[in-house]
């Protein structure tokens, strides 16, 4: 099985968004300090194009995924929401940058640790399911192509259902079908009965009427 190119990818944004939120603050206190942070500032608007482009990258990759079933539709969501929160820090990031949010308040080590630092939970920090969590790679493909077997095997089981209903529809309508011509043969042979005896009275009919005239 090819390797995921999606977790290595988000892995790499993430790490950027943190990046990202380091430069935001090298940038302050530049500005604070009145050194120039000209150069700062354009390795910030470069990284941030690179984070949206990441994120649309995720996207892309992911809606191939669901679509052709190579991830379940569970596993499609989950990531779907990382991609959400993902493009969330994306926008606290460029109002940080342009000084109309708060300025991200962590260092790489709180950041890659997922820690706490001076008891402010990390805003940055992109929170994974309980199943999911420290995970890696394989054993993330390992998860989804169990899943995606136990999703098959109940298909299969489900067309068996229906193949067996289906039969017996056919077997139903076999049996109507005898049934409606048994019917059609009964209706005839009454008629035809029917008329015989009519034919028959009229006869005995005409036989009376010739005694009588002839006695």
């Amino acid at each position: 099985m090819a390797p995921d190119p999606w977790l290595p990818l988000l892995a790499a944004a993430r790490q950027l968004a943190q990046d990202i939120a380091e430069k935001i603050q090298e940038r302050n206190r530049c500005q604070r300090s009145g050194e120039s942070s000209a150069k700062v500032s354009v390795a910030i608007r470069s990284s941030l194009q690179s984070l949206r482009e990441k994120i649309e990258e995720l996207r892309e990759l992911l809606l191939r995924a669901v679509s052709t079933r190579q991830i379940t539709q569970l596993e499609g969501d989950r990531r779907q929401n990382l991609v959400d929160d993902l493009l969330t820090r994306h926008k606290q990031l460029e109002a940080s940058y342009r000084n109309e949010g708060p300025e991200p308040d962590m260092t790489r080590s709180s950041l890659m640790a997922g820690g706490v630092k001076r008891g402010v939970t990390n805003p940055w920090l992109l929170e994974e399911s309980e199943e999911t969590r420290g995970l890696g790679f394989d054993e993330l493909r390992q998860q989804q192509r169990r899943i995606i077997e136990e999703q098959d095997a109940g298909l299969d089981a489900l067309s068996s259902i229906i193949s067996r209903q289906k039969q017996m529809g056919q077997e139903i309508g076999n049996e109507l079908d005898e049934q409606n011509e048994i019917i059609d043969d009964l209706t005839n042979l009454v008629e035809n009965t029917d008329d015989r005896l009519r034919n028959q009275t009229r006869h005995v009919k005409m036989v009376d009427k010739k005694s009588t005239s002839c006695g």
